[in-house]
């Protein structure tokens, strides 16, 4: 049988491993888009000042041509959410929380990757908002266990990460803020993968 310290290395290994490889593919993927941004239909290549991540996911560039770095972008995404939803199913498996509380993690954080999943086959901020909520309840969880663990590092991190999601809230509803989205996204982005891959390697061993 398995003790908890083995069981938890196999489980972080996943998104220890897959946030780096997702980063990768998602490079890569940019290195294919063929151009195009909100404020320039022309541009050249994938502008990481102006371009979403969801531009990659696209099958037409915004330049009207098509996008052969989506493949590698919606690999990139699989790899993301299995990633994101093996540490929320395995992180929560504390013994300092309830076992409701835990699964209300569990499942919340599973339900936002799958979420993800559909961001270009359904309405576009309709799947977002489900998947950031369900995610920020993952978060809050995660913020719960890492208080009551005393990583105040990784905690403050995770506040910090909070107030770079409420940043994005604000750029996205303030039309003359919205030029500047596409970068505070990225680097949100960046934290908060971060964040997480910092716990995961944390979590390696027993709290």
């Amino acid at each position: 049988m398995k003790s908890a310290g083995t069981q938890s290395f196999i489980w972080s290994f996943i998104p220890l491993a897959g946030i780096p490889v997702f980063i990768l593919l998602y490079i890569t993927a940019a290195a294919f888009y063929p151009g195009g941004h909100p404020g320039d239909v022309h541009a050249a290549g994938f502008s990481w000042q102006h371009n979403y991540w969801c531009n990659l996911l696209n099958e037409q560039a915004i330049n009207g041509e098509t996008n052969k770095g989506r493949p590698v972008a919606f690999a990139g995404m699989i790899v993301l959410c299995i990633s994101l939803a093996a540490f929320w199913f395995y992180y929560p498996v504390k013994q300092i929380i309830a076992v409701k509380t835990q699964w209300l993690i569990r499942i919340s954080g599973v339900l936002a990757m799958l979420a993800a999943l559909f961001i270009t086959v359904f309405d576009h901020d309709a799947v977002t908002n489900t998947a950031s909520l369900l995610g920020l309840i993952a978060v809050t969880g995660t913020l719960v266990i890492l208080y009551k663990t005393k990583q105040t590092c990784l905690f403050r991190l995770g506040l910090f990460n909070l107030l770079l999601v409420g940043l994005n809230n604000l750029f996205y509803y303030t039309p003359s803020l919205l030029h500047y989205l596409p970068l505070v996204q990225k680097i949100s982005f960046a934290s908060v993968l971060c964040w997480i891959w910092l716990i995961a390697f944390r979590d390696r061993k027993p709290v």
